[in-house]
């Protein structure tokens, strides 16, 4: 038995064939639909997320050659980077370029890297009368001095010993370091060492491929 609700099409009526004006209609309808959704996506792409595969090991073993990640470009509107922040930038040597590796010197520091680690002298250490090779063969001379946190992976001596020096950091600039410090192209090695606040496109989030290791990239070391 077939029922019939006053008021709502019957059977015959709601199977009649549409209009040339409701079949353009749908069509405007779903072009309008799919602008709408590109123009969301390109919004979320280019000014909230960075969706990003890691191209080489440098950041081994806390991000993996081919894993794929999620930053957040927002990060530092209100903020400025911390120290050990992993972060997604414009590479200083070549614009076009984008890297990625953690904060390890700020603003105005001096950051001096001894035997493979990495010293950064209090802000009230004047060392303008000591020799770059006097700081690396004692890095600890300023009181105040301090180590950081070594558990990443640490740079082993090479044909040539270990990739020593001092990096006076500018103002608005930042000092970069791969948590592979055997195998990353960093501030150690480039032309143009420190990083321009305003190249600094966001902050790394998570990992989310390969599924099965998920991750949210929270730095539990010490300072």
């Amino acid at each position: 038995m077939a029922f019939y609700e006053p008021g709502r099409p019957g059977k015959a009526e709601a199977d009649a064939p549409k209009t040339k004006e409701e079949v353009k209609a749908d069509i405007i309808d779903f072009v309008r639909f799919i602008i709408i959704a590109v123009i969301v996506v390109v919004v979320v792409l280019n000014f909230v997320i960075i969706n990003a595969t890691i191209p080489s090991g440098s950041m081994e073993n806390t991000i993996m050659t081919g894993d794929r990640i999620i930053g957040l470009r927002l990060a530092y509107i209100r903020n400025d980077p911390k120290r050990y922040d992993i972060v997604i930038f414009r590479y200083p040597d070549n614009e076009k370029s984008l890297f990625i590796k953690r904060v390890i010197g700020l603003p105005e520091e001096t950051v001096v890297i001894s035997e493979g680690k990495v010293y950064i002298l209090p802000e009230d250490a004047d060392s303008s009368a000591v020799s770059d090779s006097e700081l690396i063969d004692s890095p600890m001379m300023f009181e105040g001095t301090i180590m950081l946190d070594d558990s990443f992976c640490p740079e082993t001596p090479k044909g040539g010993g270990y990739y020593d020096g001092v990096f006076r950091v500018p103002e608005g600039h930042y000092f970069m370091l791969g948590d592979n410090r055997n195998h990353s192209n960093d501030s150690r090695f480039w032309a143009n060492k420190y990083v321009a606040r305003d190249k600094i496109l966001g902050k790394a989030l998570f990992r989310y491929w390969p599924i099965n290791k998920f991750k949210i990239f929270r730095y539990k070391g010490i300072e």
